[in-house]
Order: structure tokens, then C-alpha cells, then sequence
């Protein structure tokens, strides 16, 4: 596939390039002015030289890991970006996955009261999924993303060469957020998956680049029409309540995120059933069975059998409560009616919740 750029139309629109080599257009797409460059360790080593002529750029390098994802951390990046010469006409360059997206997104919109932010995403997650659509956080002890803002790229560049070096794991957590993202949409994906899920983890480079590209373009739709997520946009967001227990219980960076979505999906799925929403009783098992075809845990049992993983009902319970999608400390879901036709802000009752969590 060659690059393939999609618009991104909020209120600033912006592209997202996706192809193999898109990289090298990253001197040529900066906006003018000052610029610096945020990465991780591991992503310096395997694939600083992507950078080009940017290379030359300041740079900060940050312990790769959910725990980079804090406040102390932010001030490190605020500081450097300080230190460097930025003012508001600079541009931050991130350059990694989803914790350094997050992070270097709210550093960009905190930094003069915000300033431009290109992201260079490396896994296949922040590919389909963070380095989209604007939303940056760090996370506090009580749960994931409590702290953030707003702040859309200015320009998004996807090169999917950078996947050929993930670890395993984390590309099958991308492959998580790729199997909501099928969930949304009207089948053709999902069951491009079902058929597709050897070549997939195979690395198939033309498969991935086709992956990501739809992902991406299902993710900007519903982003332009609801920038700030008062509603569509919520639905992204399926699985997640789940998910975002699931890792505040075991210890953040212990679970990849996409992995705890997984789980999530089909957490939210059999939810769906008991609330007698799901007029497609066999969903709940077909999705177990996709995330099995992609080596992943379908439930709560596999993720218990990890090293020093307890997940218990009460933790994860408090977990939910603190999800910021909720209201007054009463957790709000996206439930599912069936294969596309999704349900906001809906509420379970405790018993409910504590037998699905079991």
C-alpha cells in the first residue's frame, strides 16, 4: 500500500499519514519555528535515525513505561522544552508510543498555554488509536488519564516500518484497539481479523499498513464530529471501563493497555447480554475466539494466571469508580446492542458487576 493520508476535520484540521517510510516527509511537514524532539530510550535505539535531518533537534529521552506517564515526569518535559528555546510558535515532536504521545501532548498543551504537536507514533496502538484525535493525560494513583486536556496534533505521520520491531506483546496490544475498532464498524474488519489473524501476527506489512488506515479513518470520522467527547465520540471509549480497572488493579504498566481492552471487549459484551441489550447472542464468544486466534486473553482467569496479578472484584470495582466517563463515582459504559449499534452512558448494578468480575 502507498502512504495514504487521511483529514482529520476539527476545528484545526490536521492529516494522518500512514504508509511505510512516511518519516521521511517529517522535515518537510514542521510547522515553521523552534522545534525539539520527546522519545523514549527504547525508541532512540531502534529507530533514532528515522529522525533524519530532525535528529539535530534538542532532544529528551525518558525511561520507556506507564510510570513516565506522571506528574513529575510532565515537569521534566516542561523544563526541557523551557530550556531549549521553544516558545509559542515551537513545535513538539513525539516520537514513540501511546505513554510518550500522552505525555508529550499535554507537555504541548501546557507549554506558553499551548503549542504545536507532531506525533510520530512507533506501535501499532498509538497508531490506530492515541496519536489521533487530541487527547493527552498523565495518570494519577486513583486511575488512568484523570489529568489532561484537549490538544489536537498538528500534524499526524503513522510509519508502519516502525512495527516490525515491536515486541510481541505490544503488538498484540494494538491489536486490541483493532478489534474495537471492528466492533464499531459494520463487520468487513472484523471478520477481515477472523480470516486474516496469522498473517497478522505474522507482520504482514501490506495487512498492517491496510489495518491501520482504516482504523485511523473510522477514528477521524467520528473525532470531527464530536471533537471534545459529549457524545459519538464516547464510543471509543467501548471496553474501556473494564480496561482502565483492569490496569489501575494490577499496577499501571503491568498489563498493556490493548491486552486489558481485550478483556474489556468481551467484559462489556457479556454485560451487554445480562442487561438484555445484545440481540447478537453469539458475539460475546466470536470475539473470544478472535482474541484467542491473536494469541490474547479473552478473560479475567488468564489475566489472573500472570506473576503476581490478583485483580480482585473490590479493586477493581473501586477502579470503575473512579472512572472519569462517570458520574458521581457511579460507573457509565458503552454497551452493545449489537455488531455497530452501540449504547452510551449506560449504568450496571453493583450485583451485576460483581458476578461478571468474579
Amino acid at each position: 500500500m502507498s502512504a495514504k493520508r487521511i483529514q482529520v476535520a476539527t476545528a484545526q484540521p490536521y492529516p494522518v499519514v500512514v504508509g511505510a517510510g512516511v518519516l521521511e516527509g517529517l522535515e518537510r511537514g514542521l510547522p515553521t519555528g523552534p522545534a525539539a524532539v520527546l522519545t523514549d530510550a527504547n525508541v532512540e535505539r531502534l529507530h533514532a535515525a528515522r529522525l533524519g535531518a530532525c535528529a539535530k533537534l534538542p532532544r529528551l529521552v525518558l525511561a520507556p513505561g506507564e510510570a513516565s506517564k506522571s506528574f513529575a515526569t510532565l515537569e521534566l518535559v516542561l523544563d526541557f522544552l523551557l530550556a531549549s528555546g521553544l516558545d509559542r510558535s515551537s513545535s513538539l515532536i513525539v516520537f514513540g508510543g501511546g505513554v510518550v504521545g500522552d505525555l508529550g501532548g499535554l507537555a504541548a498543551a501546557l507549554f506558553m498555554r499551548g503549542i504545536g504537536l507532531v506525533q510520530c507514533p512507533t506501535t501499532l496502538l498509538a497508531q490506530v488509536d492515541s496519536s489521533i484525535g487530541g487527547k493527552t493525560a498523565v495518570n494519577l494513583r486513583a486511575g488512568k488519564n484523570l489529568a489532561g486536556a484537549f490538544h489536537q496534533p498538528r500534524l499526524v505521520l503513522a510509519d508502519t516500518e516502525t512495527l516490525a520491531t515491536l515486541p510481541d506483546e505490544e503488538l498484540r496490544s494494538g491489536l486490541g484497539e483493532v478489534v474495537k475498532s471492528a466492533l464499531l464498524g459494520t463487520g468487513k474488519l472484523l471478520e477481515r481479523l477472523e480470516r486474516e489473524s496469522g498473517a497478522l501476527l505474522a507482520r504482514d506489512a501490506g495487512l498492517l499498513a491496510e489495518v491501520v488506515a482504516h482504523c485511523v479513518e473510522l477514528k477521524a470520522g467520528i473525532v470531527a464530529r464530536d471533537e471534545h467527547e459529549r457524545h459519538e465520540r464516547k464510543l471509543l471509549n467501548f471496553g474501556h471501563t473494564f480496561a482502565h480497572a483492569i490496569e489501575r488493579a494490577a499496577g499501571f504498566g503491568r498489563i498493556p493497555h490493548g491486552i486489558a481492552v481485550g478483556v474489556g471487549l468481551v467484559l462489556a459484551l457479556r454485560a451487554s447480554e445480562r442487561a438484555g441489550l445484545l440481540a447478537e447472542p453469539e458475539l460475546p464468544a466470536r470475539v473470544a475466539r478472535l482474541l484467542g486466534l491473536l494469541g490474547m486473553p479473552a478473560d479475567l482467569a488468564a489475566l489472573r494466571a500472570r506473576p503476581g496479578v490478583r485483580l480482585a472484584p473490590d479493586e477493581l470495582l473501586a477502579g470503575m469508580r473512579h472512572d472519569k466517563k462517570g458520574r458521581a463515582a457511579r460507573p457509565a459504559f458503552v454497551l452493545a446492542r449489537g455488531l455497530g449499534e452501540l449504547a452510551l452512558d449506560q449504568e450496571l448494578d453493583e450485583r451485576t458487576l460483581v458476578e461478571l468480575l468474579a
